[in-house]
């Protein structure tokens, strides 16, 4: 059995590899909010999963200052940083134009929005794979 994989798992390929979970779970999300018409979904599922991806943001500072990462790892956190930043910015926007809602129950996110949040999913997933593949380990 080839083992030459294990000389690649250090803590930042842990969190590389985390990461494309939570791109799954960014994915996912969105899904369920159109199937819901952008409704907040009732589920356990997608509030912990929202949970996530919010906290994901400052885990992702986080590693930064933790874990030594080479330059091509680096591209992950900083992706989600972005990701994180801009979607307030354009999720915010796209509600000011619409109205804020009265109450959360009242909230519907915007469909740009759901599209948004999928595309870097499926981008950020494949960031994640790539960089896991293509880094070498530092001898």
């Amino acid at each position: 059995m080839d083992t030459q994989w294990l000389v690649n798992i250090n803590l930042p390929s842990i969190y590389i590899a985390l990461s494309a979970g939570v791109a799954l779970l960014i994915w996912i999300e969105g899904q369920m909010l159109k199937k819901t018409e952008g409704k907040l979904p009732k589920s356990k599922f997608f509030q912990v999963s929202s949970v996530v991806d919010t906290l994901w943001l400052f885990v992702s500072i986080a590693v930064v200052y933790l874990l030594d990462f080479k330059s091509i790892e680096m591209t992950v956190p900083v992706a989600y940083w972005i990701y994180a930043l801009s979607g307030w910015v354009y999720g915010s926007r796209l509600l000011k134009r619409s109205g804020l809602p009265a109450s959360p129950e009242e909230l519907v996110i915007p469909k740009p929005y759901i599209a948004f949040s999928q595309s870097f999913a499926t981008t950020f997933f494949a960031l994640c794979v790539f960089v896991l593949l293509f880094s070498k380990p530092i001898n």
